[in-house]
């Protein structure tokens, strides 16, 4: 496998997979034309010249595909912290990416946030009100500003009511959180509830777990539940904006009725405060405490707090896995750093693609193993056949290693690592043995991450069919889909050994079902 094979496959399958899902949702139509204008243009290149095919086709998937999404996710990021600004400034460059799906249109709505954040609200009212409609995605973020910024809850509920349809409601992630807010804002807790149970399979499915989270917030702060608040806001939401924190834990301290120095602490959060936002939903929340919850609530609505405490709980447990930001992964990272050294010791004997080092430093040789070399075993779980063999295995281990280092902890996870890499070394080379290839080489970790990812798979699998949790259920489905594709990778590249792959992913299942039979506590 070489650079071109591996980006032209992977242009391939991800604008494939992109292109399927953004057909199904109408507002994603501009990515549709993107992924596929780059599938037809790799494809028509990969006919006339293979080897332009990769290095054309992958500067237009980085330049129109990757970068424009990662540079959402960053805009996203920056709104969400509330830098305004620097959000308005990134979109403005983003939006000659990619000015199709209202893209273009998402600085002036960052622009007049960022005034009323300032407080130069009459400034921001005159922007927003020649756009005040609920036919456009545009005009409906314009107009709910426009009441977000007085703090006018009880008109912006009607004006949702009345005028955005629920078909239309449903397809906008942040303005279904604004209208979950107002419903809590205004007293009516059940309502609250009832559209949070309403509407959160659609937030679910925006691809942004903000909302979701954020929607969440909500109803735990206004409900009082305190110690679900402080999660929220230490994991999923820990880089909400500093002041937004205490004013949510205030929130839910007022409606447990557990602080009885609420309100000068609401006073001065209200005076160190620079955001006029903020200083008018303060302003709001001493003039319209949380109702009492025991004298509001109907049954119907317990249940679904009981339910939503559940998911959260579930959704801690299982919602981690392939975290793009992984936390507090010390074994995963020493682990990548051994690896690392592992191939600098490749570079200083010899080369990493130099069979004579390779063998001197420990990889498999099935023969070798059998005659007494043990040791081959472990080594070859650490040297890797290039750079680009390194970076790929590396990138897997990332993604994978923490969710399992977090659940079984360091001494299980290692020894589900090393039980697959090393175990899968003994099964290769017995099955190398018995067909006649004794001296088949073999080196690298990727054995021994099959095998995290089939202690992941028995993780969800477990936590599924014993908790009946959802998020382990969705979970498992992407791990499945994950696994399909490796094999797919592995059949199409002859380099790769689909063999010590399989063995390490059964390896890794078995391991930890054994040391899991009750699923996850």
């Amino acid at each position: 496998m070489n650079l071109n094979q591996l980006l032209i496959g992977t242009i391939c399958l991800s604008c494939f997979a992109f292109l399927l899902r953004t057909l199904l949702d109408h507002r994603g139509r501009g990515w549709s034309i993107v992924s596929g204008g780059i599938l037809l243009i790799t494809g028509v290149l990969f006919y006339l010249n293979p080897q332009l095919a990769g290095l054309i086709g992958g500067s237009l998937w980085g330049l129109f595909l990757i970068l424009p999404l990662c540079g959402c996710a960053w805009v996203n990021q920056l709104i969400y912290q509330e830098r305004y600004g620097d959000a308005r400034k990134l979109a403005g460059y983003l939006r000659w990416l990619h000015p199709a799906d209202g893209w273009f249109e998402q600085p002036f709505i960052l622009e007049t946030l960022e005034m009323g954040q300032q407080g130069k609200i009459s400034e921001a009212i005159k922007r927003l009100h020649p756009y005040e409609t609920s036919i456009t995605s545009t005009g409906r973020n314009a107009t709910a500003l426009l009441f977000i910024m007085g703090a006018q809850w009880q008109e912006l509920l009607q004006w949702i009511e009345h005028h955005v349809p629920e078909r239309v409601l449903e397809e906008d992630a942040y303005l279904v959180t604004n209208y979950l807010r107002a419903l809590g804002e205004t007293g009516d807790l059940n309502g609250l509830l009832w559209g949070l149970e309403r509407y959160e399979g659609h937030l679910s499915k925006s691809g942004n777990p903000i909302p979701l989270n954020l929607a969440r917030l909500f109803v735990f702060a206004f409900c009082g539940q305190v110690d679900r608040v402080c999660h929220l806001l230490a994991e999923p939401l820990v880089d909400y904006p500093s002041h937004k924190k205490k004013f949510w834990r205030l929130t839910a301290q007022m409606a447990a009725r557990q602080n009885p120095n609420i309100e000068e602490q609401f006073l001065a959060l209200q005076e160190s405060a620079n955001d006029f936002m903020l200083k008018k939903a303060i302003a709001w929340r001493l003039s319209h405490p949380p109702q009492d919850l025991e004298t509001i609530l109907i049954p119907f609505s317990w249940q679904t707090l009981k339910r939503l405490q559940g998911s959260l709980q579930q959704e801690r447990r299982y919602g981690t896995a392939l975290s793009l930001s992984p936390r507090h992964a010390k074994v995963t990272c020493s682990l990548i750093a051994l690896n690392i050294l592992f191939f600098a010791l490749e570079v200083a004997f010899g080369g990493s693609k130099n069979t004579d080092t390779l063998d001197q430093l420990g990889a498999l040789m099935p023969y070798a193993l059998w005659h007494g070399e043990w040791w081959r075993s472990i080594s070859a779980n650490f040297l890797h056949y290039g750079a680009l063999h390194l970076f790929s295995n590396m990138v897997g281990l990332y993604f994978l290693g923490p969710f399992v280092e977090a659940i079984a902890g360091g001494w299980r996870y290692l020894f589900i690592y090393f039980g697959s890499g090393i175990g899968a070394m003994y099964a290769f080379s017995a099955i190398a043995i018995v067909q006649g290839m004794p001296y088949q080489r073999l080196v690298g970790a990727s054995a021994a991450i099959m095998g995290i990812l089939g202690a992941i798979l028995a993780i969800l699998l477990q936590g599924w069919l014993q908790e009946k949790s959802q998020v382990a259920a969705k979970r498992l489905r992407l791990f499945l889909a994950i696994v399909a594709l490796q094999v797919t990778f592995d059949f199409l590249i002859p380099e790769v050994s689909f063999l010590a792959h399989a063995l390490g992913l059964g390896l890794g299942f078995t391991i930890a079902m054994i040391l899991f039979p009750q699923g996850v506590k």
